[in-house]
């Protein structure tokens, strides 16, 4: 495993981290002990950094469980303040931050995380969903500065709700902030454009999620494929006929696929693992199975320079499956 030093926290993280959404049931139905002992397995393996959230069901308990079972140093924990706004509209259209994080929540929100977690304080909290129509009010900004100042939290950051990755641009030059989480893989590598430099020049981190693209990117998807009520990916892969995504991922497998990687899931993770400027990537590892191929790919030689801008020039297929998700 390879580490980074996380912005301005001075905390050496893995560069794959542990994406907790799956502890919650968003991909599926699996027994609670086999997905503590996925947590633990993952850090027994050199994982050190784990990303969760008020919003990922039992994924903050769940977690929890396996923190007390862990006899190792502590995980950089993040977790994200969960949004009040009605139903899931705040995700594609952009809602008022009075109404997604009214007075005094950030502080109730993250209280109750510290008790799922069953820890003293949360390395990172990050708004779950961040527009910068919010920055006109600084009530928000206050209650986490306050909130760091008593320990409770370690450091403050953003989570981008789309692929809209510029509009965090204007707070990442403002210093207030620690890190961003933004949607990156080979079909939207628009981070790489604007923002990942913008965080370099100032310090921020880079959290970049959906680096397998909710596991297309890993060539499981078939036109028959089923997924069963209640999973994240139920509606994701539908936002145009199915083919025209297996097309894109078999266009892939027959450029570089063993040449420059073993699997199509390898190719994903060392493209997103490319760039210094990502802090860490986090992939969904509550299967321990899937853990250890992508912490092995984690560790593997980088693309060849060549091949890497290749892949981003001539595979970028930019599209926002939000639309279609939440925008009703």
């Amino acid at each position: 495993m390879k580490y980074n030093v996380f912005g301005r926290t001075g905390r050496q993280v893995s560069r794959l981290g542990f994406g907790a959404m799956g502890l919650g049931g968003s991909f599926g139905t699996y027994d609670e002990k086999e997905l503590v002992r996925s947590v633990l397995h993952s850090l027994e393996r050199g994982v050190t950094f784990i990303d969760t959230a008020r919003n990922y069901g039992e994924s903050e308990r769940i977690l929890g469980l396996a923190l007390r079972e862990w006899r190792g140093e502590k995980p950089f924990i993040a977790s994200k303040i969960q949004s009040r706004g009605p139903g899931n509209i705040g995700w594609g259209i952009p809602i008022p931050v009075e109404t997604a994080f009214p007075r005094g929540w950030l502080r109730e929100s993250t209280e109750i995380s510290l008790r799922e977690l069953g820890v003293d304080t949360i390395e990172l909290m990050q708004l779950h969903q961040y527009w910068p129509q919010w920055d006109s009010e600084d009530y928000w900004m206050e209650e986490l500065l306050e909130l760091k100042k008593e320990g409770k939290i370690g450091a403050i950051g953003i989570s981008l709700p789309d692929t809209r990755h510029d509009i965090a641009l204007p707070i990442v030059q403002s210093g207030l902030i620690d890190s961003v989480q933004t949607v990156f893989h080979i079909f939207d590598p628009q981070p790489l454009d604007c923002l990942i430099p913008a965080c370099v020049r100032n310090n921020v981190a880079v959290i970049a999620r959906c680096i397998l693209d909710e596991g297309g990117l890993t060539g499981y998807l078939k036109e028959d494929t089923v997924f069963e009520d209640g999973d994240f990916r139920k509606s994701h892969f539908d936002y145009m006929p199915r083919s025209v995504y297996i097309e894109r991922v078999d266009r892939l497998q027959e450029a570089y696929i063993p040449k420059y990687a073993d699997s199509l899931a390898e190719l994903a993770i060392k493209f997103v693992l490319q760039h210094p400027g990502v802090t860490t990537a986090i992939s969904s590892m509550h299967v321990t199975k899937f853990a250890d191929e992508n912490i092995a790919a984690a560790g593997r030689e980088p693309l060849p320079e060549d091949v890497f801008e290749d892949i981003r020039r001539h595979h970028r297929w930019v599209r926002n499956f939000y639309e279609s998700k939440y925008w009703l």
